[in-house]
């Protein structure tokens, strides 16, 4: 029974991000309903981030790749730019854990931001130079702003998610 304990938590510690991304990636989630007309943020951005930065094998390329092809299909976007940014953003992050010698959560924070300004830039280019495609800085901007702002909160969520269900695995 004990065996069976570890190996359902050692299951659920592996591959709930999994689980996670692409339940907000097939969900589109959208706060106009609750009259909150400009409040947005990028789940799968903090998501992807934060567990390809804290954990050695992270979320995976193939899954984080299939997830953004997923993104692209229910937004309606050209096929690829999502991948390519999930991509980018892990790459970002595993840099960035491979060149921290000391862990902080404003370092994490601050990286954070430079990311997804830059997978902003890159996606705002490729749309608007290849496909004319349509965008609304406004609210382009604001799902920055709450994505930058809300990583600090989920990355402390998700840490003790990790100490809850890994438990005596660490």
């Amino acid at each position: 029974m004990i065996i069976i304990k570890k190996n359902i938590r050692y299951f659920l510690y592996k591959n709930t991000p999994v689980i996670l991304l692409f339940i907000s990636v097939l969900n589109e989630i959208d706060f106009n309903n609750l009259e909150l007309k400009y409040f947005s943020f990028n789940f799968a951005y903090i998501l992807i981030f934060h567990y390809n930065l804290k954990r050695d094998r992270g979320i995976g390329y193939v899954s984080v790749f299939i997830a953004g092809l997923f993104n692209d299909v229910i937004n309606g976007i050209p096929m690829g730019i999502s991948s390519l940014c999930y991509l980018l953003l892990c790459v970002f992050a595993v840099y960035l854990r491979n060149i921290t010698l000391r862990p902080s959560l404003i370092n994490d924070w601050i990286t954070f931001l430079v990311s997804i300004l830059i997978l902003n830039f890159i996606t705002f280019t490729y749309i608007f130079w290849f496909y004319d495609y349509e965008i609304n800085y406004l609210n382009q901007a604001v799902n920055t702003f709450f994505t930058f702002l809300l990583y600090f909160i989920f990355s402390n969520i998700f840490k003790i998610y990790d100490e809850v269900v890994l438990g005596e695995f660490r």
